[in-house]
């Protein structure tokens, strides 16, 4: 698996992983397929890609409107796994990441996305609004056919949830920095250690943080306490003002951030 192969590796090398968000198909495909190779050739450990929604609840503006521009650039769930093949023919090694609701992929068909994802080249899934115990009522839904189920765990979240998530996470565990929706407009709360090992006690899964990171002063502080960090808004952002050359902007502003946790 690449997931395990890529965070074995980091830690045998007392590093810690870098963990890349960008929309699929923002601001197009050929464009957002360039800028998956920038982020790997910068360094990032992870890619982690969003799958374009018409209502990604979770998602603070940035990734509204990054979502939405794919959309309208013609992006579909199927496109996003053509996406995942087209970067896999240059690149087999870094790990990618589906961060998605569960409406798209139950229109697919949940098992036959989940089979084709793995098939064309994706390793793990973040589902936002499907909790485990909720997929545990199903056969279909508790199927995972070969792609990792990540999970995520916010600060509120009791004690005894966490142990349940952390138990059941696969991959990493997306642990947030901070509650509410994704974007850089607030910085990570500084009680992260305690979150990061309080989620540790159960598991030995990596554990990443995200939300609200964008700066390498931020990357630096948050990295110290757990096996990873996760960027997404912030670089969605760069996409965002740099439209007709993504990859460029997108690669200048992720390096920093790298060499401020290695």
């Amino acid at each position: 698996m690449r997931l395990d192969d890529t965070f074995a590796y980091l830690k045998q090398h007392n590093r810690k992983a870098f963990i890349a968000y960008v929309a699929a198909g923002d601001p197009s495909f050929d464009l957002s397929l360039e800028i998956m190779h920038a982020l790997a050739e910068a360094g990032a450990d992870i890619i982690e890609l969003g799958l374009p929604f018409s209502d990604p609840l979770a998602d603070g503006i940035v990734n509204q409107m990054a979502a939405d521009r794919a959309l309208k650039a013609g992006m579909t769930t199927a496109r996003t796994l053509d996406l995942i093949r087209a970067f896999r023919e240059k690149n087999d090694t870094t790990p990618l990441v589906l961060f998605t609701y569960l409406n798209p992929i139950f229109t697919y068909g949940f098992a036959k996305f989940q089979l084709d994802a793995v098939n064309a080249g994706a390793d793990g899934i973040l589902l936002l609004d499907l909790p485990p115990d909720e997929a545990s009522l199903s056969d279909e839904l508790s199927e995972n056919h070969g792609l990792s189920h990540i999970r995520l765990i916010a600060p509120s979240t009791p004690p005894e949830r966490v142990k349940f998530l952390a138990e059941k996470a696969e991959g990493f565990i997306y642990a947030l920095s901070r509650t509410g929706v994704t974007g850089g407009h607030s910085a990570p709360a500084e009680t992260i250690p305690e979150q990061v090992a309080a989620i540790k006690a159960h598991t030995q899964t990596p554990v990443c943080v995200g939300f609200g990171i964008s700066t390498a002063e931020q990357a630096a502080m948050v990295a110290k306490a757990c096996d990873g960090i996760i960027v997404g808004s912030a670089i969605v952002k760069q996409v965002e003002l740099n439209l007709e050359n993504p990859a460029k902007a997108v690669r200048d502003f992720v390096r920093p951030l790298i060499e401020a946790i290695r």
